[in-house]
């Protein structure tokens, strides 16, 4: 697992040091950026860009946003295995103080409350069996924490058909191996 991009291109990251984590895979991250650069679907642009990384394990997603230019990335895991690597690995990057890590429950109904930015960005990558994604969906559009413009990108399984509330539209959806990638937009 490395940086693709950037101003931290080819460093590589940790990886998770359990079996229930699942990092993004090189490949997917690379065409996840690839359509962010040149959809003409969105009008979201990286550079100083602020992002949300929710489920964020390793930080892979957040440190090439850090890399390419957002301006602030804010990492959410509780997952005590697994946030010292992330730590580790936002340690590694040396004098970056573009982030900030949430070390809360995305679930606890304060996380997303307490969030003080709106952001352009947010990136959901749950387990594969999390059912919950509505309830994520309807704390977002509840604390207006997306802006006007913004995107969603959520990582899932490609057989996994969650449930949406009416006003969540997907306008992009690949599938890269066994995962597919939805980018999805709110609706006024």
């Amino acid at each position: 697992m490395r940086v693709i991009s950037g101003y931290f291109k080819g460093k590589k990251l940790l990886g998770p040091k359990d079996v229930k984590t699942r990092p993004l895979k090189d490949l997917t991250k690379e065409s996840i950026f690839n359509i962010i650069d040149h959809s003409n679907k969105f009008k979201v642009k990286l550079f100083e860009a602020k992002v949300l990384d929710l489920f964020s394990g390793v930080g892979s997603f957040g440190i090439e946003c850090i890399s390419r230019g957002a301006k602030k990335v804010i990492f959410c895991e509780n997952y005590q295995v697994v946030l010292s690597v992330l730590k580790k690995n936002l340690i590694n990057l040396k004098s970056v103080d573009k982030y900030e890590i949430i070390e809360k429950d995305i679930y606890d109904a304060n996380t997303l409350f307490l969030l003080k930015d709106s952001f352009d960005i947010i990136f959901l990558d749950p387990p594969y069996k999390d059912k919950n994604l509505s309830i994520i969906f309807k704390e977002i559009i509840k604390n207006n924490i997306l802006k006007r413009n913004g995107i969603v990108i959520l990582h899932r399984h490609k057989k996994e058909r969650d449930l949406f509330p009416p006003n969540v539209e997907i306008i992009v959806e690949k599938q890269y191996g066994i995962s597919k990638i939805n980018f999805i937009k709110l609706l006024s």
